[in-house]
């Protein structure tokens, strides 16, 4: 047995695929892509802003669901529509993680192939003792 184990988070999904919010194997958490879903309403709103601050709160869900939170990740890749979605990311980046000597790693790509109305994608990986 692997011991791994799948962390779901009510409300968020990756639609039809069969893919859990991250998977945990003993401390070790790995998130798939999280995205700007508005968990309640089950849409992605068009605003720039909204889309970043919702994925920051759905990751911090899915880490919460693992038994952590946003200061248990080591490193968070994102994905972007458009280069212009990293100032909305550094606002919150800096909301999230104002301690400059206490950050994750990170790293930004460009990706035009993003699905419907989506402006970001994040996937981060983590370490939750206990």
């Amino acid at each position: 047995m692997s011991g791994r184990r799948s962390i779901m988070v009510l409300g968020f999904s990756h639609g039809e695929q069969p893919i859990p919010a991250a998977s945990r194997v003993g401390p070790l958490v790995v998130t798939g892509g999280v995205y700007g879903l508005d968990r309640e309403l089950g849409v992605i709103p068009e605003d720039m802003a909204d889309q970043v601050r919702l994925t920051f709160d759905n990751l911090a869900a899915i880490l919460e669901a693992a038994g952590g939170d946003l200061g248990s990740i080591a490193r968070i890749t994102f994905h972007v529509k458009h280069p212009s979605v990293r100032a909305a990311i550094n606002a919150e980046w800096l909301r999230h993680f104002p301690d400059p000597e206490s950050r994750p790693a990170r790293h930004t790509l460009t990706n035009e192939g993003l699905a419907a109305n989506m402006l970001l994608q994040c996937d981060a990986i983590g370490w939750i003792a206990g």
